[in-house]
């Protein structure tokens, strides 16, 4: 999994939504994203779950654990996108092991657990890496950066009717791929 937002973030946490878990099981940070209006989003009443069993399934024995009802997935070009996700999706560490069952280590990480609420940014100045686009020349500062394929930032405006802008470069790609991001949404 790759880690789209580097260091550098500046956002105000007023503009951070906790509500909405990721519909998937693994995910990198940095993703634009948006409601799934399948499940009709976040609702007042009944906004917990009882997900999938938190490890083996023996009889006579129950160990599930809650999950948010609310979901957001990963935004294509034509989408109305909700932000950027900050933190990780992720079920085990790099060894293999259940982060369910090291909550400490998963925080250490940075990471978010099916189920549980990502963090999602409407507004902020990220670095990021992984643009989307014909090449870095096309990435300089001031030109519109658009929601791509798979959740990722993109340099590619699309047909007319799938123009969904989402912010603005405010440099060059640097050697590293990395490049600064104004997201408003």
């Amino acid at each position: 999994m790759a880690n789209h937002l580097k260091n550098f973030r500046d956002y105000d946490e007023h503009d951070v939504v906790n509500l909405l878990a990721y519909d998937g099981t693994a995910a990198d940070n940095g993703l634009l994203v948006k409601v799934v209006s399948s499940n009709a989003g976040w609702k007042n009443t009944d906004e917990l779950g009882l997900t999938e069993t938190a490890g083996n399934s023996y009889g006579n024995a129950v160990s599930q654990r809650y999950n948010v009802k609310g979901l957001v997935t990963a935004a294509g070009s034509g989408d109305n996108v909700m932000g950027i996700t900050l933190q990780q999706m992720a079920e085990t560490d790099e060894n293999g092991e259940k982060l369910i069952y090291n909550p400490r280590k998963a925080a250490e990480m940075g990471v978010v657990l099916s189920g549980q609420a990502v963090p999602v940014a409407t507004r902020g100045i990220f670095l990021y890496n992984g643009i989307q686009g014909t090449g870095t020349t096309d990435v300089s500062a001031g030109s519109k950066a658009y929601a791509g394929s798979n959740g990722l930032v993109s340099t590619l405006a699309g047909s007319t009717s799938e123009n969904t802008q989402v912010g603005w470069f405010l440099g060059n790609v640097d050697g590293n791929g990395d490049c600064l991001v104004r997201i408003s949404l």
